[in-house]
């Protein structure tokens, strides 16, 4: 079982299934995909990136980190993730 934060919501984990399955993608391609919308996932893709669990590749554009693999394979507790204050 996933062991997610008290910060992540349930779409967390659809954004980084898509973007694991499909690699780097924007909130529109995210919704494209059948995620969430993409206003919502352009919301949350900048606080999983202050996580680590995506990269902020470009602007708009994300891709997923060793974390966020990690996360998705049930090995890593996302509630110890620390947040990084440089990510934008």
């Amino acid at each position: 079982m996933r062991q997610e934060a008290e910060w992540m919501v349930p779409s967390d984990d659809k954004i980084l299934e898509l973007i694991r399955e499909y690699g780097n993608l924007t909130p529109t391609a995210i919704e494209d995909l059948g995620g969430p919308s993409a206003g919502h996932a352009r919301n949350r893709c900048p606080v999983l990136a202050k996580y680590g669990l995506v990269d902020r590749i470009s602007r708009g554009l994300y891709g997923i980190t060793e974390e966020g693999e990690a996360y998705l394979n049930e090995e890593l507790d996302a509630s110890e993730l620390k947040q990084n204050e440089d990510t934008q």
